[in-house]
């Protein structure tokens, strides 16, 4: 199970987007994950009519390394870890480490 999980709202601690909250895209690797509105570079892009690409400039969101974020815990209004605790179902479920709150 992994502490952080698509759809997750995080808030980026560390970087040029510093400050900056989204919500993870794609889970791109391990350790890189893809925020909604963090690390947009220009891209130069190439027409490809074959494809139906128009070519331009183009706004793209790049991944971002997972140390890099924490998820943001709406009760406190800041960024908390992750933990996880076992619930009276015997089920594995991921809580806030601040507040023992769950997450979903």
């Amino acid at each position: 199970m992994r502490k952080l999980r698509k759809g997750d709202d995080v808030i980026v601690i560390a970087g040029k987007d510093k400050g900056k909250k989204g919500s993870i895209l794609t889970i791109v690797d391990t350790d890189r994950v893809i925020v909604q509105g963090v690390n947009s570079v220009k891209k130069h892009q190439k027409p490809n009519p074959a494809s139906g690409n128009i070519g331009g400039i183009i706004d793209k969101e790049m991944s971002i390394h997972i140390s890099n974020i924490a998820i943001y815990n709406f009760a406190l209004k800041k960024p908390d870890r992750v933990g996880f605790k076992i619930d009276s179902n015997n089920n594995k479920i991921r809580v806030y480490r601040s507040n023992n709150e769950a997450v979903e």
